[in-house]
């Protein structure tokens, strides 16, 4: 058991995580812990106030992932299987897991795909992109047809190396390369 791929062509933006909590797994949802800062962060961003607006909320919590598909913003994992911890996960899986990864993005094609951090998008492009150089945050030179890829830092409590606003930042990046 793991979360739904929350996919569906023509959307803007495909949040990408390492894989899935145990917690939210259990819970249904994506970053559903409250500790993550994934929906605090996006909620005080730029690119969440029209589907905030939409439905009349001020804060989006994780009840509303499938809901923002309607708004054009989906979610999904690097690997599915649901993890204490990310790094529980093997190489193979990682390997394994970035071909399906790649089929995904090429038949959804959303403009943007965005990983949340390193440790996700690292064995990715391992697999579909062994030359590239180290990657940094922000946009990476890789494309998946018409897809465009960015790295930003991974909103969990586990993993969070900057502050809550920076991390908000990062979603107001993305909602400027949206345009």
């Amino acid at each position: 058991m793991s979360l739904p791929d929350l996919l569906r062509p023509g959307l803007d933006l495909v949040f990408i995580g390492i894989n899935p909590s145990l917690y939210s797994v259990a819970q249904g949802h994506y970053f559903a812990r409250k500790t993550n800062r994934f929906w605090p962060a996006f909620s005080r961003s730029v690119l969440s106030a029209p589907a905030r607006v939409a439905i009349g909320a001020d804060r989006l919590d994780p009840s509303h992932d499938s809901i923002l598909l309607d708004h054009g913003i989906g979610f999904t994992d690097v690997v599915k299987r649901p993890t204490a911890r990310a790094d529980e996960l093997s190489n193979d899986e990682f390997a394994d897991a970035a071909r399906d990864l790649v089929a995904k993005l090429t038949t959804f094609q959303p403009r943007i795909a965005c990983f949340h951090g390193m440790m996700g998008y690292r064995p990715f492009v391992r697999v579909h992109a062994p030359m590239l150089p180290k990657a940094d945050l922000g946009e990476q030179p890789l494309r998946i047809r018409r897809t465009r890829l960015f790295v930003i830092p991974n909103p969990s409590p586990a993993n969070a190396h900057g502050s809550p606003a920076e991390q908000t930042a990062w979603y107001d990046r993305i909602a400027a390369a949206l345009g």
